[in-house]
Parts: C-alpha cells; sequence; structure tokens
C-alpha cells in the first residue's frame, strides 16, 4: 500500500505526464501546420512516450492498491515563435519533468518507500536521455539558425523516427 504522500504526488505526476503528451501533440500539430511533417512526427513519438509515461504511473498505483485520481489537464500553448522556440520549451519542459521526478524520488526516500524508489529509477534514467536527445537537436537547429537547407535535411532525418514502448521491457 502506497502511503498518502507518495500516493499524492504520483497522481500529481500522473496529470503531468498527461499534460507533457498534450503539450507534445500540440507542438505536433504546430510542426505540421508549418509543412515540417518530420518534426511533427518527432513530437508525435514524444506524445505517445508522455502517454505511457502517465500509464506506467497509473498501473503502478492501482498495482499498489492506491487510488488514481485523474485531474483536468492545463490548457498548454499552442502557438509558438519557430522552430529553435519549440525546442528550447521543449528542453525546459524536459528539465521541468526531471525536477519533479526527483522530488518525487526525495519524498520516496523521505517515506521509506523502496519500491517505489525502484520504480522511480527508470524515469530518473529515462529523464537523462530525453534532455540529451533535446539538447542535441536544439544544438544543431542554432547551429544552422533554425533555418535553410539544414532544417529540410534535420526534417527528413526526424520523419525516421519511430515509437518504442520502453515502458513495456522496463523494470
Amino acid at each position: 500500500m502506497l502511503k498518502q504522500r507518495v500516493l499524492e504526488a504520483i497522481n500529481d505526476q500522473i496529470n503531468a505526464e498527461y499534460y507533457s503528451a498534450y503539450l507534445y501533440l500540440a507542438m505536433s500539430a504546430y510542426f505540421y501546420d508549418k509543412g515540417l511533417p518530420g518534426f511533427a512526427n518527432w513530437m508525435y513519438i514524444q506524445y505517445q512516450e508522455e502517454l505511457t509515461h502517465g500509464n506506467k504511473f497509473f498501473n503502478y498505483v492501482n498495482e499498489r492498491g492506491g487510488k488514481v485520481m485523474v485531474k483536468a489537464i492545463d490548457q498548454v500553448q499552442t502557438d509558438f515563435g519557430g522552430i529553435i522556440e519549440v525546442f528550447e520549451k521543449t528542453l525546459e519542459h524536459e528539465q521541468y519533468v526531471t525536477d519533479r521526478i526527483n522530488k518525487l524520488m526525495d519524498i520516496a526516500i523521505q517515506e521509506s518507500d523502496h519500491a517505489t524508489q525502484s520504480f522511480l529509477k527508470w524515469f530518473v534514467d529515462e529523464q537523462v536521455e530525453e534532455e540529451a536527445n533535446v539538447t542535441e537537436i536544439l544544438d544543431t537547429l542554432k547551429l544552422i539558425n533554425g533555418q535553410g537547407n539544414g532544417i529540410f535535411l534535420l526534417d527528413r532525418e526526424m520523419r525516421q523516427r519511430t515509437f518504442v514502448d520502453t515502458t513495456q521491457t522496463a523494470e
């Protein structure tokens, strides 16, 4: 059984994960509107990943005998000032999520909830990868100043990304 403090924090995280999914879906729509289907694809995969993260938390609460409290998702930003701004906001958002996961781990440690600590380790590792991936794209975008033939080539590369549900193999 989850302690109340851990349960409340995880329920907040479930909401945050679905908010993240919705944010990336809005970014995907933005890129489709701008004629950048590869970038749209990349963000759509981010959307799918965030949904699976939310579902992983959802299932964990249920497995531990807790009650999931589904909350309203806040409105997300839907218009952006360009491709670099989108990825700057993406990096900022991933850093925010990392901070949330770290605070959730702190709560699990304070509550001596070893099962939750073990569960959260996957998310800690995942956030390192998420920030690194976005930073790499952002650095490339800055090198090409977010325009020109480089965008065309990067868009084609991002079209190749496919969704893999890593939450199913992670323990």
